[in-house]
């Protein structure tokens, strides 16, 4: 489709799709496979249950095509269905994710980092594994929290989305995003403040988003 902008050439594959048109589905999903499988690797932690998470979210899609606005954003969409996607299979779960310190990193779109820092471009080898052992206490500190407050923060502080967005994916109201956010933030904040005390780290104190 050389010439069609991204956001058309989405709306022309929903609209194939929502006719029963499988390629046209399975290009969408190849489109949006990489920005769903982040998420879900943020939101569950590991790879397993993030496979699971994105392929179930891809079913629901596919089911739900019908619901789906046009001018709505296709991957705001998608973020929806992967937020509830989880969320209903924790809640089948009743357990908390085991957060292992001894794994590699599972994080950043589903790129893990490894604690070797032989690979560092040139950079100094102390501060690379510093700012990874940083980022680690960010991660422990994330899947600490409960399925709402990490939604949310994730939401919010990785994905960029805005409030009212959030208010709409969650189906919340806005006041209660916002208490949620400022909660997790400040359950973080304890959390990190005590892991980096007990691993003799002083943490830096960011500037606080709003």
């Amino acid at each position: 489709m050389s010439g069609v902008t991204p956001v058309g050439e989405t709306r022309i594959l929903v609209t194939k799709a929502k006719d029963n048109d499988i390629k046209a589905f399975e290009e969408l999903v190849r489109i949006y496979q990489n920005k769903v499988y982040a998420l879900s690797l943020k939101l569950s932690g590991n790879h397993e249950d993030a496979q699971d998470v994105a392929q179930e979210t891809f079913i629901r899609a596919y089911r739900s095509l019908g619901n789906f606005r046009n001018d709505a954003d296709f991957g705001t969409w998608l973020h929806r269905i992967t937020v509830n996607v989880w969320l209903n299979m924790r809640r089948k779960k009743y357990n908390n994710n085991i957060i292992s310190l001894d794994e590699p990193y599972q994080w950043d779109g589903g790129n893990e980092k490894q604690r070797e820092v032989a690979d560092s471009n040139g950079e100094d080898p102390l501060q690379v594994l510093e700012a990874r052992e940083l980022q680690q206490l960010i991660r422990s500190a994330v899947l600490s929290l409960s399925e709402e407050h990490r939604a949310v923060i994730i939401l919010r502080d990785m994905e960029g989305y805005s409030y009212e967005e959030i208010s709409r994916m969650m189906s919340c109201s806005l006041g209660t995003v916002k208490s949620r956010i400022n909660r997790a933030r400040e359950v973080m904040r304890r959390n990190l403040t005590e892991m980096a005390r007990e691993t003799g780290r002083d943490f830096p104190a960011g500037k606080e988003r709003r």
